[in-house]
């Protein structure tokens, strides 16, 4: 629990506290002005949306400690502005930086309805199960007004191709009738972000984020609708939410999940001067205990980039989430059973028509 109020220099309704520079810019700036907050379900006056008509939506993903084989992401940067997200550094590929810029510029790819047409209707496709939400959170503030991942999930059920959600957002509830459907065919799964049930934390720690109740109702809703349904209990940070895991994947039980995940944070990149920023200003009475156990995590370091360690970290806290996780999962009868999805259905574009001869 929270028991003390952030440093003075804290500025409310942002995760990052600053724009470190971008690695590939020569030139950089600074924000000389505070920004305001508005609640998250509300359209954010300090946010600048970028539209962008790219050549390809769809990402093989390469690394083997990963479990998805490709991902989707029709959003680059997110208004959520979750302080320890690891997709912070793909926002300097843009040109932008991966502090505030991340969650204040955010990218809206308009075309990727059409991108993953042309992506399923090729002759080397395979259906594989894609990944929604692999780097940013497709269901962030401004998919209310675009509605991009609403018809992704349209052109996914057309084409009969299983499709991944995670999400930290109950807007996802929108599209409740398209999931309905995708799931009489066995197409979709949904996980839930759940990092803890501290609300003074979480707006802290992902200040634009919907509260933690929402999620647990949407979780329930998705469940009783028979959606197949998990949580992923990530970020674990040592010191911080480690000891909220037990409350987490019981609260994610009783709501209908089936089945949980965990990481361990990790600092790569820039994240690492973001998040040291953020823990001693929003935090300074924890921020040495917390800084310290998570270099524990990671022999020493915050950041540990070797294949199989870097997610789950090694050490004696490592070892002890480990096996409080699996513990817990045990007792509320998670990851008891696979949610398998439905690869043999798969049809291009014009197969309907076909079959009626």
């Amino acid at each position: 629990m929270i028991h003390q109020a952030p440093d003075h220099r804290f500025e409310k309704g942002r995760g990052a506290q600053f724009n470190p520079a971008n690695r590939f810019q020569s030139n950089s700036y600074v924000r000389e002005y505070p920004e305001g907050i508005d609640l998250w379900e509300e359209e954010n006056r300090n946010t600048t949306y970028i539209y962008e008509h790219g050549k390809t939506i769809v990402n093989k993903v390469t690394s083997p400690d990963i479990g998805m084989a490709y991902s989707l992401n029709p959003y680059q940067g997110c208004e959520h502005g979750c302080i320890y997200c690891y997709a912070r550094n793909s926002h300097e590929y843009w040109g932008y930086s991966a502090g505030v810029d991340f969650e204040s510029k955010i990218v809206v790819k308009k075309n990727a309805p059409q991108l993953l047409k042309q992506f399923l209707d090729r002759k080397s496709w395979k259906p594989e199960v894609i990944a929604l939400s692999g780097n940013t959170d497709c269901y962030q503030p401004i998919e209310r007004k675009m509605r991009i991942t609403r018809k992704l999930l349209e052109i996914f059920l057309h084409y009969r191709n299983p499709v991944s959600i995670i999400t930290k957002n109950a807007l996802i509830l929108r599209d409740l009738d398209l999931l309905e459907e995708l799931n009489r065919h066995r197409l979709v799964h949904v996980w839930l972000s759940i990092t803890s049930l501290d609300e003074k934390l979480r707006l802290l720690l992902e200040p634009r984020t919907a509260s933690y109740q929402s999620r647990l109702k949407t979780l329930r809703t998705l469940s009783e609708a028979g959606i197949p349904t998990g949580v992923m209990n990530a970020p674990i940070i040592p010191g911080l939410n480690d000891v909220h895991m037990h409350d987490v994947l019981k609260a994610a039980s009783e709501a209908g999940a089936k089945r949980a995940g965990y990481t361990i944070v990790r600092l790569n990149g820039a994240i690492g001067d973001i998040f040291k920023d953020w823990l001693y200003k929003a935090l300074p009475g924890q921020a040495d205990k917390i800084w310290h156990q998570i270099s524990e995590c990671h022999n020493g370091k915050v950041n540990d980039s070797r294949w199989g360690t870097r997610m789950k970290g090694e050490g004696k806290f490592a070892t002890l989430i480990q096996d409080q996780f699996q513990r817990y999962c045990q007792k509320y009868q998670l990851n008891k059973e696979s949610a398998i999805l439905n690869t043999q259905d798969f049809r291009k574009a014009f197969q309907p028509q076909l079959s009626l001869f």
